[in-house]
């Protein structure tokens, strides 16, 4: 459904689709699907449930980057950098495939481990450099209440973490009934994705699993987006920069 919403965003509503990948793991995926390879400058965005059985055992990328962020669980990471690490719930990884790299993602600890996996492509003089890995835990993360609830900055203002793409990814949790202001930036691209809960943007309802995406406009700046969500709910907001370069991906590898 496309719709225009009263302060002149364009913007599709979009569910994301259950699949398995990896060894046995399920995700909800909004991109790539039928009908919607990606979301320029993001290439796949998945929202992962690891069981203590299942994972991502080592595999190869390129061409990318990619954050996974937790909500609850905990996952090992190994690559043949030579990094080892425990990514604890509300914490986040980074990675730059680059040129290439190889690693697994498998669960830390007993229980279900759930997040969000985010890949945002790498512009065409930058798939060929070195690849590289970052962790940033919970206590890393920027974070900001208000009346409504928190937001923690995943991506953006004094997040550790750094891409080679202008994004800000940010997790909105409803500890009430309520509505948060962000701002999409000009010329931005954006998800506002519900992964708890439900909501609206703009006054328009988002489902459990269900996204609004939002298109780049030639507004010359930024404006506001309104995201509503009842007590409990977890909505995040993700934002970037369109490279507007053609996107060959296939399996693991985004040429």
């Amino acid at each position: 459904m496309v719709m225009k919403t009263d302060k002149q965003h364009t913007a599709i509503h979009h569910p994301a689709v259950p699949m398995h990948e990896g060894d046995g793991v399920t995700v909800r995926r909004l991109f790539p699907v039928a009908g919607l390879r990606y979301h320029d400058p993001f290439v796949l965005w998945d929202d992962f449930t690891l069981s203590p059985d299942s994972g991502f055992p080592d595999h190869p990328h390129r061409g990318f980057e990619a954050i996974t962020y937790l909500f609850s669980g905990a996952i090992e990471h190994r690559d043949n950098l030579g990094n080892h690490a425990t990514v604890e719930a509300g914490g986040a990884q980074r990675f730059t495939a680059g040129s290439g790299l190889i690693h697994s993602e498998m669960p830390a600890r007993e229980g279900v481990s759930r997040g969000i996996q985010l890949w945002i492509n790498l512009p065409a003089d930058h798939k060929g450099m070195a690849p590289s890995w970052q962790q940033a835990d919970a206590a890393d993360l920027p974070f900001r209440i208000n009346e409504v609830g928190r937001i923690t900055t995943i991506v953006g203002e004094r997040s550790p973490i750094t891409l080679q793409t202008a994004v800000g990814y940010h997790d909105l949790h409803f500890l009430h009934s309520g509505r948060m202001e962000v701002t999409l930036p000009d010329g931005h691209q954006a998800i506002v994705y519900v992964a708890q809960g439900d909501g609206a943007v703009d006054g328009q309802p988002v489902g459990l699993g269900e996204s609004t995406l939002l298109f780049a406009q030639k507004q010359r700046r930024a404006t506001n987006v309104e995201i509503s969500g009842s007590a409990g709910s977890r909505i995040l907001y993700c934002h970037g920069k369109p490279h507007r370069q053609p996107v060959w991906q296939h399996g693991p590898y985004v040429d």
